[in-house]
């Protein structure tokens, strides 16, 4: 009974995306592309910078991310990095001076995040003035650093210690700022759940489909190494053969299928396809399909150095280093395929998987599609010659082949992204500011809060961490506070759970995760 079935179920798809006109709309379905700025800390190939980033693959590029400080503020998590005041690098204005290359681009900043927790958000949009002091600080720090939207990741309303009125409150939070937003054209979009218990408890879908702009489905993470059996991390398809209860509704058209049924406008819908999978190491080889016992996270990557994930860059990486010893194999429900080498196994997606979901998508009607995140995509073209080669596909599976500019004779091919210059003077998009050049003394002296330069936990709570700057003969310090359950985490200089980090895997807080 499986393979007539799985025919059954293929055969279907394969009609209904056949029937879909790709590429020949008058309106382009949007690409959304998420950027995790910590990226630039990662070692080797790994690192990723603001410069990585092509401007012409992507509709909308978003910035992740700000936070949200305790004077209810929006706040840059990582001054040093994202902000040119002081000496920084001016990530920020460095992104959205990317439009300068493609002037259809939309430059977006996310704030919140999995790591933001809720409970702060929760707090902020109880109250009225809270909420017009936080909108009137987005609505200047965007216009400050020439950003033309704010994408909203609270995880989640009335979630991890939020309130059930956060569901009523998030509404009026986002029809203030759209209202704010307008006489300025910045557009107001969400990351939201693709959970069944977390839709029906955070949000007024139909409000929110009247007021935000785009609503981002974050279609991935279903399963992980916080479970201990294996499970892929973003089927596209319930396998009715193997996902029972709860876990059938653990897959993208299920996700896609309860917002619509939940009253969203299919053309806001955008969704989201993970640029990197999920793994585990297998308690018996020999038992090696889904839901197979594994109470071991897969070991960490070169690049992203956190256990249980690997980027799709380390994975391809992965397979041309050791060929032939890795067996792949694609369910016919999920249509997305995974991996293992003896007790390794990872769930991942690939470039005809995300053809499929790119089609799927469109077959729905829905807006377009978002991937979390550029920088663990093939994006220096080591593995298929092609750089991004993931979102690429998604993009042309969507809107047909990419079209860059055809220079002036004797322009180079890319415009010059402009950079701090040697007078001080930073300058990308509407964001300027004069400022003295940085000094070029030596690295102050060590004191007793800063060695070096950098990130450093602090000695007496997991949870909390520093930066030290050099600013002349002085260090200037920055203290941070990671979210709720979670630590700081030396190796990828972000917060990260507590039994990802030596040390610190008794720090009071959850482990779990929630769609």
């Amino acid at each position: 009974m499986k393979l007539p079935i799985a025919i059954l179920v293929l055969l279907a798809f394969l009609n209904l995306s056949a029937s879909v006109s790709v590429g020949s709309k008058a309106e382009k379905k949007k690409m959304v592309c998420y950027y995790g700025s910590w990226a630039v800390y990662r070692p080797g190939a790994g690192k990723f910078d603001v410069e990585d980033l092509d401007p012409f693959i992507c509709t909308h590029i978003i910035y992740g991310f700000a936070g949200l400080g305790y004077d209810n503020t929006i706040i840059s998590l990582d001054p040093y990095n994202d902000l040119p005041e002081n000496w920084g690098k001016g990530a920020m204005v460095r992104f959205t001076g990317l439009k300068n290359q493609n002037p259809e681009l939309k430059a977006i900043l996310a704030i919140g995040g999995w790591n933001e927790g809720s409970e702060k958000y929760s707090k902020m949009v109880s109250s009225p003035s809270e909420r017009a002091k936080f909108t009137n600080s987005v609505v200047d720090f965007l216009l400050k650093y020439n950003f033309d939207g704010l994408d909203f990741d609270w995880e989640y309303p009335a979630n991890r210690g939020g309130i059930p009125a956060d569901k009523e409150n998030f509404i009026y939070m986002i029809e203030e700022l759209k209202a704010a937003f307008s006489p300025h054209g910045l557009l107001l979009t969400a990351a939201v759940s693709a959970g069944k218990t977390t839709i029906d408890t955070a949000y007024d879908v139909p409000a929110m489909s009247r007021i935000l702009d785009h609503i981002h489905i974050m279609a991935y993470d279903f399963h992980g190494a916080w479970e201990d059996f294996t499970g892929h991390n973003s089927p596209l398809y319930s396998n009715p053969e193997i996902d029972y209860g709860e876990f059938a509704t653990f897959n993208q058209d299920y996700a896609v299928n309860y917002w619509l049924d939940k009253g969203a406008d299919p053309s806001k819908l955008v969704l989201g396809m993970g640029l990197y999978g999920r793994g585990f190491i297998l308690s018996n080889p020999a038992n090696n399909g889904f839901y197979a016992s594994a109470n071991q996270p897969i070991s960490a990557g070169p690049y992203t150095r956190e256990p249980g994930i690997w980027g799709y860059n380390e994975i391809c990486e992965k397979f041309a280093a050791e060929p032939g010893t890795w067996t792949v194999v694609v369910d016919p429900f999920y249509m997305s395929p995974y991996t293992y080498k003896g007790n390794q196994w990872m769930g991942y997606d690939d470039q005809d998987s995300l053809k499929t979901k790119a089609q799927y998508a469109a077959s729905k009607g829905l807006g377009g599609a978002m991937v979390w995140s550029v920088e663990t995509d093939d994006f220096h073209g080591t593995c298929h010659g092609t750089p991004f080669i993931l979102i690429k596909t998604i993009y042309e599976t969507l809107n047909g082949p990419i079209v860059y500019p055809t220079p002036p004779t004797g322009e180079p091919t890319q415009p010059t992204v402009t950079g701090p210059a040697p007078t001080g003077e930073f300058t990308t998009g509407g964001y300027s500011t004069t400022k003295d050049p940085r000094p070029t003394t030596v690295t102050p002296p060590p004191s007793q809060t800063c060695q070096s330069e950098g990130y450093f936990p602090d000695p007496n709570d997991c949870g909390k961490y520093y930066l030290c700057v050099p600013s002349g003969s002085e260090w200037v310090v920055y203290y941070y506070e990671c979210g709720a359950g979670t630590v700081f985490d030396p190796s990828i200089n972000n917060c990260n759970f507590p039994y990802n980090v030596p040390g610190c895997e008794n720090y009071p807080g959850k482990r779990d995760v929630e769609h």
